[in-house]
């Protein structure tokens, strides 16, 4: 991997995806080429004050399949914190690998909800809610689930192969190895405690692991869901289930598609996830989300990203499959595939509603005579940029 500071025009906009509106850094340039130019927007202007003073942006990538974990007969998991990657503060990352049977037992999370989007296999997941309701759920590729911050739950590998999938938390100073566990917990609490809790004899509480057992080898579980435990369990009113991939996409574009998946359509998720495709050749074009941070984790392909941090700061970073890219809220970016194969984001947003402005978006909600004055263009060459939503640029 490898960055690389480039000079950057105005990191301009991009508006929210479900009533989508882009235009494209090339498709300005494009259109100002061969136009004759007005005197310049800045000339007469006094120079701006130096940025030095400014921390430069930080590195905002990071290799997560490449990184070591934790590895265990029933499965595998590999984290991204604040400590692997500092400018994530408000989102860390799981890629977690259950073999058939493979258990991650139960457990809860006291300061982060879970977001999670299945790469490939087949797993089944327990829950509970504060109010009691508990609910059983299986997954394929493509599915998603949320639980919200402390609800209990336990996640199982259903076969035939090995399940991947990758979990964001909404707060980077999260660490999967630092989860509430009901091993650690019933381990480290006295015989005579859990025998009045449990109404079993103390002796029992000795065959008991004394220490987490975080993911354990397990019984590949029957196909049929196994009834609760509790005689008259409580109807699910929460469902945590959506068919991400089965989905159609937001809007078509020549150049890629995105799929979103908010809590305008999965209420329970305080969340939103996507899946963006960019096609060869292709660029999602410049844009900002003003309500959230965006972490991106490569499926397939290679990226390239680019960051507009105000005051003439801009960076640029290569990541492929297994990498993580992130954005602050509200820094402006544009995303190139590279190479010849297609490029597959999985986006996660530390926010339940999903926006964003896009540059031809911007562009088109102006009067000419703005966009005339602000880049020192004539009437002619304005009225060549893109009214509508561009998105994702194609190669001519």
């Amino acid at each position: 991997m490898k960055d690389r500071n480039i000079d950057s025009q105005s990191g301009l906009s991009r508006r929210q995806l479900l009533g989508m509106a882009t235009l494209t850094g090339a498709g300005l340039a494009a259109a100002s080429m061969g136009a004759p130019k007005a005197k310049a927007a800045t000339e007469g202007h006094a120079a701006m004050p130096s940025s030095d003073g400014l921390p430069p942006l930080e590195d905002f990538t990071y290799d997560l399949e490449g990184s070591t974990g934790w590895v265990g007969q029933g499965g595998t998991a590999k984290e991204q914190t604040v400590k692997q990657l500092p400018v994530s503060q408000s989102i860390a990352g799981v890629s977690m690998r259950l073999q058939p049977g493979g258990l991650r037992e139960l457990h809860w999370h006291a300061i982060a909800a879970e977001w999670a989007y299945v790469v490939t296999g087949n797993v089944r997941t327990t829950v509970i809610s504060p109010n009691g309701e508990a609910g059983q759920d299986d997954f394929g590729p493509g599915d998603v689930w949320f639980f919200p911050k402390g609800y209990g739950h336990a996640l199982q590998g259903l076969g035939p192969d090995e399940t991947h999938f990758i979990l964001g938390f909404d707060d980077g100073h999260f660490s999967e190895f630092g989860t509430f566990s009901v091993t650690d917990w019933l381990g480290h609490t006295p015989p005579d405690i859990l025998s009045k809790n449990l109404g079993l004899p103390e002796s029992v509480f000795a065959t008991f692991p004394q220490s987490e057992v975080y993911i354990v080898q397990g019984q590949v579980p029957v196909a049929q869901h196994e009834p609760l435990r509790e005689i008259k369990p409580q109807a699910n009113q929460f469902p945590h289930k959506y068919s991400l991939d089965a989905t159609p996409p937001i809007m078509e574009f020549p150049g890629g598609e995105p799929r979103i998946v908010s809590q305008k359509e999965f209420p329970i998720a305080t969340m939103t996830g996507a899946i963006m495709l960019i096609n060869p050749g292709s660029v999602r074009e410049l844009h900002w989300h003003p309500n959230a941070d965006e972490w991106q984790f490569v499926l397939s392909g290679r990226a390239r990203l680019t960051i507009f941090g105000a005051h003439a700061r801009t960076k640029t970073a290569e990541f492929g499959q297994g990498e993580v890219g992130f954005i602050k809220q509200g820094f402006g970016h544009y995303i190139e595939q590279v190479g010849s194969e297609p490029l597959r984001l999985l986006l996660i947003f530390n926010s339940a509603v999903y926006a964003e402005i896009n540059l031809s978006t911007w562009l088109a909600a102006n009067p000419a005579s703005i966009v005339e004055d602000n880049f020192g263009l004539t009437k002619a060459v304005v009225d060549k940029l893109p009214r509508k939503l561009i998105g994702f640029t194609a190669p001519a």
